[in-house]
């Protein structure tokens, strides 16, 4: 077993020293590793550019070896420092970086780990689109002393980082790429050729992890939202609670998710989305995030239609009704303000995730369904919130390994012809 497997099993036996819930913050912290998060880092906030969190992990005095977990908020980094008795760091959650003065900075994966010597200036923190958790382990406690210098700016933070996204990364290796970004996303090791099918799964892998993640400018938590939609479009409820894990190590909030389901239900129905909560709630309850989540409605039973038709409108003016209309019995009224107080009403004024975030992700649930008269109108709502045809074909491509070819291009046909 190489030495990264085996700090990744300590990280499992670690989990003991305690948890703190990222729900009960003011601040929405998405719980990425199985340490404790621990409260805001207000200490030594003159230090780090963005906000980070605190989690003392150790306490014996006998023992004498100092650890905590540092979570980083997205973008977070310290300032260029040093320490007299150098300094520990094993990446558990989210995609960090490290640079020592005058090198190439290190992009961290969970389960990397950095031996930092004594004295070396350097500086650690977040990726510009993922949170990032490290454990801080002290090196001679009895004398290691902290040398703190100058701000990381963002001339030189983004020249250190740049390049490394996936989508920037049309050349590299797939397979390398590919391993990345499945740790990134579920802690483990692509392409082991291992279980009943490896073959398949070699294919699996490296089509969707080297090949779809860098194809489009989406960025990861968008990629992994999609993902989650379509999965629980599909009723791929086993899929979807693997998925939901690996969406919340990218970065997304437990509250981003939830309300990514829950945006699917005027289209999929409720029980597929009380199918598809069962699941990303037993992954929750797996990471210790307390249940139920924190309230997002924005609307009165007295205002519900009124500010649903202050969404609808501007995106798809009057074209339901007009469909509806000549719906026998009259009822085709009745259908429509059912449309804008659940569709639009009770579910897109919800806070959580903005009107372009959820048109985005309506889209691609069309898509899954294969709502092609849907998709043209949804289509023209995108574009007017801001979503342009090479953000919605990068989407449909997202979604494609889970549909395939034919119903994805078919819906590609569709945005190239619009």
């Amino acid at each position: 077993m190489n030495l990264k497997r085996i700090i990744i099993a300590i990280t499992v036996v670690l989990i003991g020293t305690g948890n703190i819930n990222a729900q009960d913050m003011k601040t929405e912290v998405p719980k990425i590793s199985d340490f404790p998060i621990g409260e805001e880092n207000t200490g030594y906030a003159q230090y780090f550019t963005g906000k980070s969190w605190l989690a003392p992990l150790t306490t014996s005095k006998e023992l004498n070896v100092p650890m905590s977990n540092v979570t980083f908020e997205p973008g977070c980094r310290n300032n260029w420092h040093s320490h007299t008795g150098g300094q520990l760091l094993i990446a558990v959650g989210g995609v960090g970086y490290y640079q020592e003065r005058g090198k190439a900075a290190r992009r961290l994966l969970p389960g990397d780990i950095v031996e930092i010597a004594p004295n070396v200036e350097h500086w650690h923190g977040a990726a510009p689109d993922s949170w990032f958790s490290h454990l801080a382990i002290a090196c001679n406690p009895q004398t290691n002393q902290n040398t703190w210098l100058e701000v990381v700016n963002d001339e030189e933070y983004a020249e250190a980082v740049k390049d490394r996204n996936s989508k920037n990364r049309k050349d590299e290796n797939r397979i390398e790429l590919c391993k990345e970004n499945y740790t990134q996303l579920f802690g483990g090791e692509a392409l082991t050729g291992g279980g009943t099918d490896p073959e398949m799964m070699d294919i699996l892998q490296k089509y969707i992890f080297g090949e779809v993640f860098r194809t489009g400018d989406l960025d990861i938590k968008t990629r992994e939202m999609i993902t989650c939609v379509s999965l629980a479009a599909m009723q791929q409820l086993p899929q979807l609670k693997s998925h939901a894990g690996a969406a919340l190590n990218t970065g997304v909030t437990p509250i981003e998710l939830r309300e990514a389901i829950y945006q699917c239900a005027p289209i999929i129905g409720f029980p597929k989305v009380l199918n598809a909560l069962g699941a990303i709630n037993s992954t929750f309850t797996e990471r210790g995030i307390k249940l139920p989540l924190e309230k997002q409605e924005t609307v009165t039973e007295e205002d519900r239609l009124e500010k649903g038709l202050a969404i609808q409108k501007p995106l798809y003016g009057e074209a339901m009704k007009e469909l509806l209309k000549d719906v026998p019995g009259g009822m085709g009224a009745d259908v429509a303000r059912f449309l804008t107080e659940v569709h639009f009403g009770d579910f897109q004024t919800r806070s959580g995730l903005n009107t372009q975030t959820r048109e985005l992700l309506t889209f691609c649930v069309l898509t899954v369904i294969g709502a092609e008269p849907q998709l043209q109108s949804h289509l023209q709502a995108n574009l007017k919130v801001g979503n342009s045809k090479e953000t919605l074909t990068a989407a449909v491509i997202q979604c494609m390994p889970y549909i395939g070819f034919p119903a994805a291009i078919k819906v590609l046909d569709i945005i190239k012809k619009a």
